[in-house]
């Protein structure tokens, strides 16, 4: 098929996280928006699916992201009100581990930077709080009220809902399998066919250095695997009795949720079994040892969530190598923005990051300072 003589104004490869969100910001804004997605939309292939993904205020990677996260939250909570779901849990959060430890040092810097309520809690006192959570002696946890957990899938679909409501134009199962500049800004190809826009915003997760050669060695897929079980004390673990968690331990940075959405208390593990992967030839069943690593870090520090498997998934993260997001220009084709990898802690920005990434896609430059996200920083 010949490429079209009416090109969009933005094409959106990989309607995730980040493309839903830009696909909505773009079209509320009036730009004829083409979204472009090699599965269904939403979908359980990438890193985006399924309930729910953390979301924390006090952020331990680096104080540099609070400013956007404040924003994070004013639209997650503008769209709830536009579309009329709720999108937005707000359970309280907890980073814990060594006083010395990088998750503790963290949350405590980035609150302290930027003035965020939080508590400074003994092992003992989270313990007494809440106790689904216990940690060993010499242990210390931060607390931060307004933490919690964002409805992933629901998130994605509402998103892809508003843009399609105001003009967009979305294909799922349309694999992109190329792009040039052209006269016009940038011709994208497909399995079914060829589309012209002005500019291209590349969010493909883990399928992202397919598309851009630059990010090969620097997008690096990895498989991820997570665990529901039946809490032996249901009462410890429930919605309004757990908050989120984060506990940087001996055995690994484990994360969790209260029971929301399907059976069972969600346990994860960061860098689960540190298996790199091709994200189109790679096992998504559930293999020997997935479940041993992640019950080594629940029988110690959740013993009452150490109940029967209810339910064991996969899932990827795209990592770069210092576990911060790529959201920039091509420096050989500015018409062209990237908005990946995010290295497992992503999804939270994906109502800000939609509103970077309109930004631009229409203007070129945005209010949000995204220097740290610049590709040119692995140079």
């Amino acid at each position: 098929m010949a490429a079209r003589t009416d090109p969009y104004d933005v094409i959106v490869a990989g309607v995730g996280a980040m493309g839903s969100s830009a696909a909505w910001a773009l079209a509320r804004r009036g730009a004829r928006v083409l979204g472009l997605d090699r599965s269904s939309i939403p979908n359980d292939q990438g890193s985006s699916g399924g309930v729910n993904r953390i979301i924390r205020l006090g952020y331990a990677e680096d104080p540099r992201y609070i400013p956007l996260l404040r924003r994070a939250y004013e639209l997650w909570r503008e769209t709830e009100q536009l579309s009329g779901e709720r999108l937005l849990h707000i359970t309280g959060g907890i980073d814990a581990g060594r006083p010395d430890g990088r998750s503790v040092t963290g949350a405590l810097d980035s609150c302290r930077t930027h003035g965020i309520p939080h508590e400074l809690l003994s092992a003992r006192a989270l313990e007494a709080r809440f106790p689904g959570i216990v940690l060993p002696d010499g242990m210390a946890a931060v607390y931060q009220a307004d933490a919690g957990f964002v409805l992933s899938d629901k998130a994605i679909s509402t998103y892809a809902a508003l843009a399609l409501g105001a003009g967009a134009e979305l294909h799922g199962h349309e694999r992109v399998i190329g792009w040039e500049r052209d006269p016009a800004g940038v011709a994208v190809h497909t399995e079914r066919g060829s589309y012209r826009a002005a500019r291209l915003i590349i969010s493909a997760g883990a399928w992202a250095s397919t598309l851009v050669p630059a990010l090969v060695g620097l997008a690096v897929p990895e498989r991820q695997v997570l665990i529901w079980t039946q809490p032996r004390a249901p009462e410890q673990y429930a919605l309004g009795r757990l908050p989120i968690f984060i506990l940087d331990v001996d055995e690994g940075n484990f994360y969790g949720f209260p029971v929301f959405g399907i059976p069972g208390v969600k346990v994860g593990l960061y860098h689960h079994r540190g298996q790199v992967i091709d994200p189109d030839a790679w096992e998504r069943g559930i293999q020997p040892g997935d479940e041993e690593v992640l019950r080594a870090g629940i029988a110690r520090y959740l013993p009452g969530a150490n109940g029967p498997t209810l339910t064991l998934r996969t899932c990827m993260f795209t990592n770069t190598p210092d576990e911060h997001f790529i959201v920039d220009t091509l420096p050989d084709a500015p018409e062209v923005i990237v908005a990946s990898p995010c290295s497992g802690h992503g999804f939270k920005f994906a109502s800000v990051l939609g509103e970077v990434l309109a930004d631009l896609a229409l203007s070129g430059a945005t209010r949000h300072d995204i220097a740290m996200f610049r590709l040119d920083r692995f140079d």
